[in-house]
């Protein structure tokens, strides 16, 4: 029987003890002494959001597939348990086998969002490894970090080893069996870094260096050690339907943020929306195999016991084979009660024939994210959506019997006006002027219209990463428009308005575009008591602010100036897929408010035909909407 790092005068004194104990359901347990590798896999926040991620889950069952390899998780302490491991000197702990994580050959963190930067601090601190990989010794777990964030790993690049640059189904076996081999030669940790630098999509950031001009902009960026390569490409899983996915998901004791099984049924969009990373990142769009779905979901209720399933994608009405599949599921898991969760779907006449046989219309609320409120702005995010998209899809909604509706903008946007911003305010009044209008006996109560507003943040391989980010008095200029016309409308009383947090937003934009001079920054903040910087209640802006100004960091350097068309950006060294030239063409179309077809309407050239497949393979059809 395992013992429990924390004894029970802890457990006792903590909010929810089960996020540390593991032996949850589906979590694989392996005997130490027979294995070669132990790998700890880490989400950088509190256990309840790390359970909701599905790379993690791709990745430990691929990695527990293989038998040389053990591989368990780790989460953020929360604020109850911080100090206590802390003042008792208990170092951090995976949950398989309660082992310290500084006794694992890997640590892997993923990153899935900048504000949790303090976080990969906090599990390294309380983990007994040095912040800095370069005060890290032989015995130390090699630290990776992976997932969107380092795509731009540079403010962060001194606190890791090694970065897995892209999808994790590729080359992971080549960079385990490079340290088994580097092991078994009797190599060091240097070695073994240098045979890491030649697998294709790793990025070792000791092996390079980095000039800076006066003006604070890279004048170079360049390898300093024979293994690594000038550019490094991601790596892209092109057969999504013969890899790697989860049969039995670990069910975990506490209730996550998403309390479901994923099945993601495509990675990639067609839709190239400007603002959008992931749609760039995720290039191009690959389908899974409807069987392999028909049969992977299947398989994952009956393991799991779960009673929702959610059909993960970018851009779910872009699968062809949608209406196949999910009337597939309404009718295996009918008797099961098993709900059907149908995110970023397109409100049309299948979208709400389906969402009425798999919702309590009663209770649920649709979700609309026009993004901008007017046409124009549209036009240049290149969101492909009407007006009279969008007022129709609401008006076919309410006479199917829903009067909940949720609407996503952003403020912030380049070449934003006044207009645009009361534009948002409008068209929501518009939305509720729809359900008004309806006969009174085709209505069911009174319509509730849930206005949000997030800020714009310019990120990495998306065309407006050369844009200008608003201020945070900027930001919350523009939410006040939006506040004072909604309150000016007929429909005032139908709508409630939320809004972001201006300076979360732009701390969100200085590490988004942000180099290597902001380690010390991140650094210092941690140590002055930053944490958990997603969280409002822990957020530390004055704290931020003054560590910026002690290490003569200018934050608008990063986040409100317009790049130059040639200058270097941090990320540079990465090849995407989509290139340079492409994103700046797109920009350039932005600002003059043109719209580029879908992918499957017409090739707009951005690269990504280079991994020779997916969508840049199909057949062209006109009628693509």
């Amino acid at each position: 029987m395992r013992k429990l790092a924390l004894p029970d005068d802890i457990l006792l004194r903590i909010e929810k003890p089960a996020r540390y104990i593991g032996g949850e359901i589906n979590s694989v347990m392996k005997d130490r002494d027979r294995i070669d590798i132990r790998f700890c896999m880490c989400f950088p926040d509190v256990y309840e959001v790390g359970m909701s991620h599905l790379g993690i889950q791709i990745l430990y069952d691929m990695f527990n597939r293989r038998e040389d390899t053990w591989c368990e998780r780790v989460y953020s302490p929360w604020m109850d348990l911080d100090p206590i491991l802390r003042e008792r000197d208990i170092p951090l702990f995976a949950l398989e086998s309660q082992d310290p994580v500084r006794d694992f050959d890997f640590l892997g963190i993923t990153l899935q969002y900048e504000m949790c930067y303090t976080n990969i601090l906090q599990i390294l601190d309380l983990s007994h490894i040095p912040l800095y990989a370069a005060e890290r010794g032989e015995n130390d777990p090699i630290v990776i970090g992976g997932g969107p964030c380092s795509y731009n790993p540079e403010p962060i690049a001194d606190f890791f080893d090694f970065f897995y640059i892209g999808e994790g189904e590729t080359v992971y076996g080549q960079v385990l069996d490079a340290y088994l081999e580097n092991r078994k030669c009797g190599g060091t940790r240097a070695d073994y870094l240098a045979r890491v630098a030649e697998i294709e999509g790793m990025y070792v950031p000791s092996f390079y260096e980095t000039a800076y001009r006066e003006d604070g902009t890279i004048a170079s960026f360049v390898p300093v050690h024979p293994a690594a390569k000038p550019v490094i490409r991601k790596q892209v899983e092109m057969s999504l339907s013969d890899t790697f996915y989860p049969e039995k998901p670990i069910v975990p004791f506490l209730r996550p943020i998403q309390d479901r099984v994923v099945l993601e049924i495509q990675r990639g969009c067609i839709r190239g929306c400007r603002f959008c990373q992931a749609g760039m990142l995720y290039r191009p769009i690959r389908a899974r195999d409807i069987g392999f779905l028909k049969e992977r979901a299947k398989k994952m209720i009956e393991n799991t016991g779960q009673d929702e399933i959610t059909l993960s994608s970018l851009s779910s009405s872009d699968y062809k084979e949608l209406p196949e599949l999910v009337y597939y599921l309404i009718d295996e898991f009918d008797r099961q009660k098993v709900n059907i969760s149908l995110p970023s779907l397109r409100i049309d006449a299948f979208a709400l024939d389906v969402m009425s046989k798999v919702q309590d219309i009663r209770k649920s609320s649709l979700t609309f994210a026009p993004e901008a409120g007017s046409q124009r702005m549209r036009n240049v995010i290149n969101k492909g959506l009407s007006e009279e998209n969008i007022l129709r899809g609401a008006s076919d909604a309410f006479r199917s019997g829903w009067n909940k509706v949720k609407l996503y903008f952003m403020l912030g946007l380049p070449t934003e006006r006044e207009e645009d911003i009361r534009e948002i305010a409008e068209l929501s009044d518009r939305i509720a002027g729809v359900y008004y209008s309806l006969p009174k006996e085709e209505r069911s109560g009174k319509v509730q219209i849930v206005t949000s507003t997030s800020f714009f943040v310019p990120k990495p391989f998306t065309p407006f990463q050369w844009a200008a980010m608003s201020t945070e008095e900027e930001f919350l200029a523009k939410q006040r428009i939006v506040s004072a016309r909604l309150k000016e409308l007929p429909n005032a009383r139908s709508i409630r308005y939320n809004w972001h947090d201006a300076d979360v937003s732009v701390m969100e934009g200085i590490f988004a575009r942000g180099d290597r001079r902001l380690s010390r920054s991140i650094h210092d903040a941690y140590r002055a008591g930053c944490v958990y910087d997603a969280w409002t209640d822990y957020f530390k802006y004055d704290v931020w602010k003054e560590v910026f100004r002690k290490n003569g960091v200018d934050p608008g350097f990063y986040t409100s100036r317009e790049r130059g068309v040639d200058e270097i950006f941090p990320w540079d060294f990465i090849d995407a897929g989509v290139t340079k030239e492409f994103l700046r063409r797109e920009y350039q179309k932005g600002i003059q408010e043109v719209v580029t077809p879908n992918c499957r309407k017409a090739c707009a050239g951005c690269g990504a035909n280079v991994f020779h497949g997916g969508v840049c393979y199909e057949e062209r059809k006109e009628d693509a909407e």
